[in-house]
C-alpha cells in the first residue's frame, strides 16, 4: 500500500479517534463527518465505484434500523418500569442483598450482563443493564461505562454461541466440530487468566472516577468479592465450553455466577469490610432520616435530568403494591423469551424469522441486506413492555407518556447510527475496487502481520479488536479475519487454535469501544453527545484485555510448544 492508501484504510479508526475522542464532538456530528471522509477517500484513493459506496450506505441504513429498534425497545421498557414503580422495588431489593455499590456493580454489571450476552448478544446487554444501573442510582456515565466493559468477556459465546458457530464457522473453510471446540476451549482457558480480573477493574474504575474520594484503594476493598465473581463466571464458562460446546458458556456462566455471588453477599462471604456508597446515597439517607425530602425529589449524582426517564414521578403507594418478583418479572420474561427464541430445536425462531424484508443486490451490486423485525431483541423488549402495562396495571396516560418520551430522545441516535453504520459498511465492502487491493480491513491486517510476524500472538488480539471496533460485532470480526489469522498462524508455525482463540478474545475487547455499541448505550441513558468521553473511559480496559491475552498466549506457547 502507498501512504495515501494506508491513510484511506485507517481513516475509519483515525476519524473516530479525532472527532469523538480528541475533538469531543457529539456522535451525530463526528460520525457524519467520518462518513463523508471515508466515502471520499474510498472513491478517490481506494477507487471503490460510487455505486458500491451508495449500496453500502443503503445496507448500513437497513442494519442501523435493527439497532435503533433495540435501543428504542430498551428505553420503552425502562420507562414502563419507571412509571409502574418496578424500578423502586428493584432498587430496594438490591439494597437488601447489599447496599454496597461495588457489590451491585459486580452482580448486575458483570454477571447479569454475561447472562444477557449469552442469551441475545448484539448490543442487547448494554442496552438493558446501562439504564438499569442508572435507575438503581448509578451516575449515567458510570452506568454506561460499566455496562460496556462488562459486555466483553462473555461476547465469545454471545447470542447462544453465534460469534463461534457463525463467526468462525463461516470465516474458516469447513471447520470441523472438534476444531471449533478446541478453539473455544483454548479461548476460555486464556480468558481464565484475564477476564476473571475484569470485575475488579470495574470496581476500581467505579471508585476512582465516580466516587466521592476518587480513590483506587476503595475499589481494592472489594477485591475478594470481585475475584469471586470473575472466577465463578470464567471457570463455569470453561467447563461448559469443554463439555457442552460454545452455545451455553455465557448463559450458564452468568447464571452460576449470579447464584454464587448473591448467596455470598447474603451470607457476608468475602464481602468488603465497609459499605461503599455514592455521595448522593449518603445525602439521600440523611435527608430521609430528617424527613426533609421525599424519595422522588432526591437527585441522583451524575444523572442529568433527561426526558427519557427522570421526569417521571412514581406513586409511592402504587410502587409498594408490587412484589420483588413482580418488579423483576419483565426482565425475567425478556431473558426467557431471548433464550427460547434463539434455540434451534424450538419452533419460535422459525416463526419469528418467517417475517423478513430482503433487499437483494442493492443498486445492482453484490451487496444485500435483510431486516427481520420480529426476531430482533428490540421487538421482544416492546412486547414485554406492553405485557408489563397489564401486569403492573399502569394507567394509559402514564403508558402514553413513557412511549412518547422514549420517541423524543431517539433523534440524535438516528443521526449517529445513520452515519456510523454506513461508514462501517463502506470500509468492509471496499474489496470491490479498481486499485487491485483487498478490502481495507484485510490490507491493514496483512500489514500488521508483516510488521509483527515475530510476535504475532501479541498482535493477533488487536486485529480481532479492530474488527469489532469497526464492524460493531464480534461475529463480523471473526468472519472477516478468521481465515487471515489461520493463514498467518500456519505461515509463522504457530498452532492455529491458539491464534484463532486470540482473534475471538480480541473481538471481545473491541466490543468495549466499538462506535455502534457506544452510541446505542449512550442513547439509552441520554448521554448522546458524550460518546468520546465514554470511549476514553473504556479504552484502557480494552487495552488491558488485548495486551493481557497476548502476553498469556506468549507464555503459554513458550511452555507448551
Amino acid at each position: 500500500m502507498s501512504f495515501f492508501q494506508l491513510l484511506a484504510a485507517a481513516m475509519p479508526v483515525l476519524a473516530v479517534l479525532l472527532f469523538l475522542v480528541i475533538m469531543r464532538l457529539p456522535a451525530s456530528r463526528a460520525m457524519s463527518l467520518s462518513l463523508v471522509m471515508v466515502a471520499i477517500l474510498a472513491w478517490l484513493v481506494w477507487q471503490v465505484p460510487v455505486v458500491q459506496i451508495a449500496a453500502s450506505v443503503l445496507e448500513g441504513w437497513v442494519i442501523g434500523a435493527s439497532i435503533l429498534l433495540i435501543v428504542f425497545g430498551a428505553i420503552v421498557l425502562l420507562n414502563t418500569l419507571q412509571v409502574s414503580g418496578a424500578v423502586e422495588v428493584i432498587r430496594t431489593g438490591f439494597t437488601q442483598i447489599s447496599p454496597d455499590r461495588r457489590v451491585q456493580t459486580v452482580i448486575v454489571g458483570w454477571l447479569f450482563v454475561a447472562f444477557l450476552e449469552g442469551a441475545s448478544g448484539f448490543g442487547t446487554p448494554a442496552a438493558i443493564v446501562a439504564p438499569l444501573l442508572l435507575a438503581l442510582g448509578f451516575p449515567a456515565m458510570a452506568a454506561v461505562v460499566l455496562a460496556l466493559i462488562a459486555d466483553s468477556g462473555a461476547v465469545s459465546y454471545g447470542a447462544v454461541g453465534t460469534p463461534v458457530i457463525v463467526g468462525l464457522g463461516q470465516g474458516l473453510v469447513d471447520p470441523s466440530h472438534a476444531e471449533i471446540m478446541q478453539i473455544a476451549t483454548t479461548a476460555s482457558t486464556i480468558d481464565l487468566f484475564v477476564a476473571s480480573f475484569l470485575p475488579l477493574i470495574m470496581v476500581l474504575l467505579l471508585t476512582r472516577f465516580f466516587g466521592e474520594n476518587k480513590s483506587w484503594r476503595e475499589g481494592l476493598g472489594a477485591w475478594k468479592f470481585a475475584l469471586l465473581a470473575g472466577f465463578s463466571y470464567t471457570l463455569t464458562a470453561l467447563l461448559v465450553a469443554k463439555t457442552l460446546g460454545p452455545e451455553f458458556p455465557a448463559i450458564l456462566g452468568g447464571l452460576v455466577g449470579l447464584a454464587i455471588t448473591v448467596f455470598a453477599a447474603k451470607k457476608g462471604f468475602l464481602m468488603p469490610k465497609d459499605i461503599w456508597l455514592f455521595k448522593t446515597d449518603k445525602t439521600e439517607a440523611d435527608a430521609q432520616s430528617l424527613d426533609e425530602v421525599s424519595p422522588d425529589q432526591v437527585k441522583i449524582e451524575g444523572c442529568e435530568k433527561t426526558p427519557a426517564i427522570s421526569s417521571f414521578k412514581v406513586n409511592s403507594n402504587e410502587s409498594k403494591t408490587l412484589s420483588l418478583l413482580q418488579a423483576w418479572s419483565p426482565y425475567i420474561l425478556v431473558a426467557l423469551l431471548l433464550v427460547l427464541s434463539r434455540l434451534e430445536f424450538l419452533p419460535f425462531k422459525a416463526w419469528l424469522t418467517s417475517v423478513s424484508f430482503e433487499f437483494n443486490h442493492l443498486l445492482a451490486t453484490d451487496i444485500s441486506a435483510k431486516w427481520v423485525p420480529l426476531y430482533l431483541p428490540g421487538s421482544l423488549f416492546l412486547l414485554v413492555a406492553i405485557i408489563t402495562l397489564l401486569l403492573h396495571k399502569v394507567p394509559m396516560k402514564q403508558a402514553g407518556l413513557a412511549w412518547g418520551r422514549s420517541l423524543k430522545v431517539m433523534l440524535p441516535t438516528i443521526i449517529a447510527l445513520g452515519a456510523s453504520v454506513p461508514m462501517v459498511r463502506i470500509f468492509l465492502n471496499s474489496g470491490v475496487n479498481s486499485a487491485e487491493l483487498m478490502s481495507m480491513p484485510m490490507e491493514l491486517a496483512v500489514l500488521a502481520a508483516a510488521t509483527f510476524e515475530g510476535a504475532w500472538p501479541l498482535a493477533a488480539p488487536f486485529v480481532g479488536a479492530l474488527g469489532s471496533f469497526i464492524a460493531g460485532s464480534a461475529t463480523f470480526s471473526n468472519m472477516m479475519f478468521a481465515q487471515f489469522q489461520e493463514s498467518t498462524a500456519l505461515a509463522t508455525g504457530l498452532p492455529t487454535h491458539w491464534i484463532l482463540a486470540l482473534q475471538m478474545l480480541g473481538a471481545n475487547a473491541g466490543n468495549m469501544i466499538c462506535v455502534v455499541n457506544v452510541v446505542a448505550a449512550a442513547s439509552v441513558v441520554n448521554l448522546v453527545g458524550r460518546e468520546g468521553q465514554i470511549i476514553r473511559y473504556t479504552l484502557l480496559p480494552m487495552l488491558f484485555y488485548v495486551v493481557s491475552v497476548g502476553v498469556v498466549a506468549m507464555v503459554g506457547l513458550s511452555l507448551f510448544y
